[in-house]
Parts: structure tokens; sequence; C-alpha cells
């Protein structure tokens, strides 16, 4: 039967000393994979903390909790692992500071996503983001269609920046408001101003079928021109 505190169990787990230096490669391997499998996940996925830090947070937050509630995870160990994580982060800070390309790999950079009223599709592609994410972003901002907004970003935290049109400056876009997205159709039905659903590219249309200029695709929606109420 075991007792409480056996201090050679509750510091190290009846391990050798030398089972530290697993401990510090261990640490190091997860901070790693930690760090790589956020990264692929997108900043989306981590909105408002980048992901060097939701890193940070995760790692300290397995190393504390673990010895708080299991006996065969000793302190020393998880005190091992702070000391790794802490290390870790000062010298991904000073790599940050030295280099610009690390740094837009450990935080990732600003993209734009809107440009005057349309997609930025090489954008798109890099950002693990749906459309219909974006449209969701953007009608919480009081977004009626892509003609009322001049710019969006992406920032490295998630979160998106919007700068819209003056009034006198909005133009036919896109619109996102799901009645009236929805009521897209590779056949234009009469002649008008229409927007195309994949790219946002918009143009005055004829009646029958047509190919997007931009993006090649072939997939109109009616156009809109109301002005934005905040």
């Amino acid at each position: 039967m075991k007792e409480i505190f056996e201090w050679n169990r509750v510091l190290f787990n009846e391990l050798p000393g030398i089972f530290l230096l697993e401990v510090i490669f261990r640490s190091t391997v997860m901070f790693i994979i930690l760090l790589l499998t956020l990264k692929l996940a997108g900043k989306r996925g981590v909105k408002q903390l980048s992901i060097f830090e939701t890193v940070i947070v995760i790692a300290l937050g397995s190393a504390a909790g673990d010895p708080m509630f299991y006996e065969d995870v000793g302190i020393v160990p998880a005190a091992i692992v702070f000391l790794v994580i802490i290390i870790l982060y000062r010298g991904v800070t000073w790599l940050t500071g030295k280099s610009k390309k690390f740094e837009e790999f450990i935080e990732g950079k600003t993209e734009c996503l809107i440009d005057d009223g349309k997609f930025s599709l090489t954008s798109f592609k890099k950002e693990t983001l749906a459309q219909d994410e974006f449209f969701s972003e953007l009608r919480v901002n009081s977004v009626e269609h892509l003609g009322q907004v001049k710019h969006a970003f992406i920032e490295p935290s998630g979160e998106v920046s919007i700068f819209y049109y003056e009034d006198e400056k909005v133009g036919y876009g896109l619109p996102i408001l799901p009645a009236l997205f929805n009521e897209k159709s590779k056949i234009i039905p009469t002649d008008g101003t229409y927007s195309c659903t994949f790219c946002g590219h918009t143009e005055e249309q004829q009646a029958g079928n047509a190919k997007c200029k931009v993006c090649k695709k072939e997939e109109w929606v009616s156009s809109i021109k109301t002005l934005r109420i905040s």
C-alpha cells in the first residue's frame, strides 16, 4: 500500500534522475508537433490567439495539469517540462525578432481577402477559410454585398479587418445575404448586372450562359447596390 508524501514518488515517480533527459527530449518534440499541427490547422482554428501563443497555453496547461491529478506523474519532470517550454519560448521569440521569414512562419502574416469589392483568389487558396464562414463574418459587420467593401484582411490572430467604401463610392457587388445568394444560377435569366458567385467579379451580362472573365466559373447571381447601414 502506497503512503502519502513518499517524496521520491511525489517528485520523481520513483524514476532515475537520468529520466529527466528524456523529459527534455519529449517536451521539445511535443512542442514542435503542437506548433506544426496548429500551423496546419490555420488561423481561424485559433482565433484571437496567435498559433505560437496557443502552443504555449496548451503545453503549459498539460504540464501543469497532469501532476495535479495523477499520482504516477512526478512533480520534478513536470517542472522540467515548464523549464523546457520557457526556454523554447524565449528561443522562438528571439528568432522571430531576428528573422522576418521565421516570424511569418510562426505567427503568420496579414492576407488580403477582398480587394476592391472582389475576392483575392490567391489569398483564399492559402487560408483555410470557407466562403460561408467568411460571409458570416461580413454579415456580423452589417455587410450586405461585396460592393460595400473596399478591402478585407485576415490578421495573424484570425480576426477579419474590414474597410468600407464611402456611400457615394459603393458599387454593385455580390450579395451575401442567404436569401439573395441562394438564387445563384448558371443561366442568366434577364439582362442586367450580375456577380460571379466564386470570385465576386461583377459586370453587365446578357441573358443566357456566361463565363467569368476572372475565374472562368459559370455561376452567377444578380448584383445589388444597397448602402451599408451601420
